[in-house]
């Protein structure tokens, strides 16, 4: 599927994501706080530092805002991850490398993650789709991990057992946003990692 057009009056590539990031940074903020339909498109402006006359030169509507908060969050994941594909280990410590540095990014973008689950819904429908592609091009990234350690020998899985191994690992890692109100009084990010990696593993090597 192809990636949505967010229509700008401005042509100058750098200024655009310059003004984005800003925009994506403000937005955050205020959905978070006030969840994206009680959120003005005059206040994402204002929070951005600039007037809601420059906003509109970047983006068509306030769901464009929205659209760019998810689009940002999967190209951050997917570049983490794109990282320990062409690594030099192998095996589990490759998965466990991955996991640490998914987990690591989720805790990075804990408020732009928690706000991408709780407000994609108000997304149109085409942007819906698309990142929706982007959440299952995240998890066939993991899953690919995970089969590279099946086939390198080092853990037995069937098929369905590496998707779902993959499906886990990718829900484990927002839960340390959806439960952060209990979770982060308790753990470490290290501490969670490494008993998730626990968890996860436990029975998998050969």
């Amino acid at each position: 599927m192809q990636k949505k057009k967010v229509p700008s009056m401005v042509k100058d590539e750098q200024l655009i994501k310059k003004r984005r990031e800003q925009m994506i940074k403000g937005a955050v903020s205020l959905f978070t706080e006030k969840g994206f339909h009680r959120t003005t498109t005059r206040e994402i402006a204002k929070q951005s530092g600039f007037s809601i006359g420059t906003l509109y030169e970047y983006i068509g509507a306030k769901e464009d805002v929205l659209y760019l908060v998810c689009d940002a969050i999967y190209e951050e994941v997917r570049d983490r991850l794109k990282q320990y594909l062409g690594t030099n280990t192998s095996g589990v410590e490759r998965l466990k490398e991955a996991v640490a540095a998914y987990f690591k990014v989720i805790d990075e973008m804990e408020d732009e993650v928690l706000v991408m689950y709780q407000e994609t819904k108000s997304l149109p429908k085409e942007a819906l789709k698309y990142v929706l592609q982007k959440e299952m091009e995240m998890n066939d990234m993991i899953e690919q991990i995970v089969r590279d350690c099946v086939e390198e020998d080092a853990i037995a899985l069937t098929n369905e057992e590496i998707k779902m191994l993959a499906h886990n690992i990718l829900v484990k890692g927002q839960m340390w946003t959806f439960r952060r109100w209990a979770l982060q009084k308790e753990f470490t990010l290290e501490q969670y990692t490494q008993l998730q990696l626990k968890f996860l593993l436990t029975g998998l090597k050969r």
